[in-house]
């Protein structure tokens, strides 16, 4: 069942955030030329926005296969009794898990990992093992990037 709009969240607001989520570099001027705002008035939404908690951060999009991370896998990822926590730091402690998620169902986590080969895969998912089962797909690609959330 869909949830009700935010009414916080009006046109202008939309339109900001939709230009921030396609260029979160792009200069307060050209935000508000997009907004149809003048640039102080552009400034004090965003400062807004930003109090209220709308948005978070501004960040890059950075492609692991540049940095010489050619492979991807999503891992699932179901601790052992009484390892929850023990499998918890594991990961945040290994930095090509790049994210992971609790969630709630047969497994505890799951968890975007990259790789530069299949061995560096083998031996990251073995010190994971030692604690959880795992269950390993490997990322054809990505049809879907993080994007924003309806914001009608």
């Amino acid at each position: 069942m869909p949830t009700a709009p935010n009414n916080d969240i009006d046109d202008v607001d939309r339109r900001m955030l939709e230009a921030l989520a396609a260029d979160a570099r792009m200069s307060l001027k050209e935000l508000a030329q997009a907004a149809g705002l003048s640039s102080p008035s552009a400034a004090e939404r965003l400062r807004r926005l930003e109090e209220r908690g709308v948005i978070k951060a501004f960040t890059i999009d950075i492609d692991p296969a540049a940095l010489g991370y050619p492979l991807q896998a999503i891992v699932r990822i179901r601790p052992l009794p009484g390892q929850l926590h023990v499998v918890q730091r594991i990961v945040e402690e290994t930095p090509e898990f790049v994210e992971c998620d609790k969630v709630t169902g047969d497994d505890c986590f799951i968890a975007r990992l990259v790789v530069r080969s299949m061995a560096q895969l083998d031996a990251i998912l073995d010190k994971v093992a030692e604690k959880a089962e795992t269950s390993t797909s490997m990322v054809k690609a990505s049809p879907v990037k993080r994007r924003l959330p309806p914001l009608a």
